[in-house]
């Protein structure tokens, strides 16, 4: 005999609802239930009693009343090692309930059409069903509540095999209950605050809050709070496999690594970002040539950097990490050679895994915090707008892509923000300066971006050691790059001391009243310059 004697059954969902009943009924478990779901059990060939059997009423008003009586919510609340409990529910012939499964109807889904009325949205607002597991759910210690039909098969396992539920399931089922009505009821508040209030409400729900070492610095705390449901490449999807718990700043360096890397389609792509800045990207013939060229973007800024991949790693790509510094390696997939040798890199080294990767991001909008206020846009999606070369001097359609590499970086980099990139090999690309976080776009380029380029091609200079002096190797190099500016250029200065360091292609959203005097420059100075129309500002 199972410790279950009375269950009702009252569901908007009838996924497995007669499997789940027929089982029940199978171990002499008696089964109440309401309206439409008696009627379907009744049609399975299972036994029913009819709520109205108990309250003595019938159901009534449409179905807007039928649960909502004592002798159903003084079964359920009834506390049963109370005895003042037990002996008034005894004299009021109130019968317990020992198992409750009720599912609400479909508010969400229903607002969600674009042609609802809102006496259907009304019509929607669950009342019984809500106070059900409500009630259910306050005396856990007594009574089963299940809100999601996936729970039925565990629970007639439990019940088969022990014959009960245990305290702890039933715990996980009240936290569980309490959450389905907390977001009914925000559904609600938000869509009748628009309708009936004209204001617009944002209702967050975040999950297994995680207490991280500490914030962005040691004397802040942080946590990090997953958000169920999203689609796609997410990092709170991703599986840690080995190192250090993850810190405040590996999140955002990694998120932003990721993100980064998923703008550059499908070719092998390494990502090294350090600071929130991805001041190595490069895509390659192998992952391998792609991170060793990424790697190449910076190679002081790379020690204790984050670096993403979107391709499964190789032992050979693993390899390159060899006498590295890096906090974070993330990718869609590890080759079993290279998980081991990454292991045995570092104890601390965190391996992060994200099959999602592959599914790109779906996430449509993003939320930025700030005192007293949170501020929500659509996510940064595309690169360009249009591809408008607006100077006499030609912009060689053969340098498209490296146009687009160039700029998908810049848009992941801190504005104001500048981007030197090189085709290192045929359709191969990669950042070679990078210019981030400056209060005028003139210095990411001229002391920034420009120096590190030539910094980082003194260092390939002297590895490769080509048959031409440093400085025609610099110019050579220098001429056939793209600078990408994530806005447009205020001043004709930035074309100016572009020219001065060999730089001959320019790629810039447009927009400045002053665009007439850039573009005049540009052609004075034999430099090709693009307009797309897309600003891409990351503060």
């Amino acid at each position: 005999m199972v410790s279950v004697k009375r269950t009702l059954l009252s569901v908007s969902d009838k996924t497995g609802i007669a499997d789940f009943a027929k089982a029940l009924a199978d171990m002499d478990v008696e089964i109440i239930s309401t309206g439409g779901t008696a009627r379907s059990l009744r049609e399975a060939g299972i036994n029913v009693r009819d709520v109205s059997d108990i309250t003595g009423f019938p159901e009534m008003m449409d179905g807007r009343v039928k649960t909502l009586h004592p002798r159903i919510h003084g079964g359920l609340l009834c506390l049963r090692d109370n005895s003042e409990h037990v002996a008034q529910a005894q004299q009021q012939d109130i019968q317990f309930i020992d198992l409750v499964a009720v599912n609400l109807y479909p508010f969400s889904e229903t607002v969600a059409k674009p042609d609802v009325s809102l006496e259907e949205a009304i019509e929607n607002i669950d009342i019984g069903g809500p106070t059900l597991v409500r009630a259910s759910a306050k005396n856990y210690k007594h009574v089963t509540i299940i809100t999601d039909p996936d729970d039925y098969s565990h629970i007639i396992a439990e019940l088969q095999a022990d014959g009960e539920v245990s305290l702890s399931t039933k715990e996980a089922l009240a936290v569980k209950a309490f959450r389905h009505t907390a977001d009914y009821d925000a559904a609600i508040d938000t869509y009748l605050s628009r309708e009936l209030g004209g204001e617009d409400i944002l209702r967050l729900k975040y999950t297994s809050g995680q207490t991280l070492r500490y914030g962005e610095n040691w004397h802040q705390w942080a946590k990090f709070y997953k958000e169920p449901g999203v689609e796609g490449a997410a990092l709170s999807k991703a599986v840690q496999h080995h190192g250090k718990e993850m810190s405040y700043n590996n999140y955002v360096d990694t998120d932003n690594a990721m993100q980064t890397i998923l703008e550059l389609g499908d070719d092998p792509a390494a990502c090294v970002v350090k600071h929130n800045n991805p001041c190595g990207l490069a895509t390659g013939d192998t992952l391998h040539d792609a991170l060793s060229a990424a790697w190449d973007g910076d190679p002081v800024s790379a020690f204790g950097s984050i670096i993403c991949m979107n391709h499964t790693v190789d032992l050979e790509t693993a390899q390159f990490m060899k006498g590295r510094f890096v906090e974070v390696v993330l990718a869609p997939g590890f080759e079993p050679g290279a998980m081991e040798f990454l292991k045995q890199k570092s104890k601390d080294l965190r391996i992060l895994e994200l099959p999602e990767m592959r599914q790109g991001i779906k996430v449509e909008s993003k939320l930025t915090n700030i005192l007293g206020g949170m501020l929500q846009q659509s996510r940064n999606i595309g690169v360009f707008e249009k591809w408008d070369v607006v100077t006499e001097h030609p912009f060689p359609e053969s340098k498209l892509g490296l146009a687009e590499f160039s700029m998908a970086a810049c848009k992941r980099t801190k504005s104001n923000s500048v981007i030197v990139a090189w085709e290192y090999s045929p359709r191969r690309y990669m950042v070679l300066g990078m210019g981030a976080g400056q209060p005028n776009r003139v210095d990411s380029i001229r002391k920034l971006a420009v120096t590190k380029a030539r910094e980082n091609l003194e260092i390939i200079y002297e590895r490769e050691k080509p048959d031409v002096p440093f400085e025609q190797y610099l110019k050579n190099v220098m001429s056939e790059t793209v600078l990408s500016s994530d806005a447009f250029f205020p001043f004709d200065d930035s074309i100016i001391h572009s020219s001065e360091h060999d730089i001959r292609y320019i790629v810039s959203p447009g927009g400045s009243i002053r665009d007439d005097e850039v573009i005049a420059t540009a052609n004075r100075l034999g430099v090709s310059l693009a307009f797309t129309g897309m600003r891409h500002f990351n503060h």
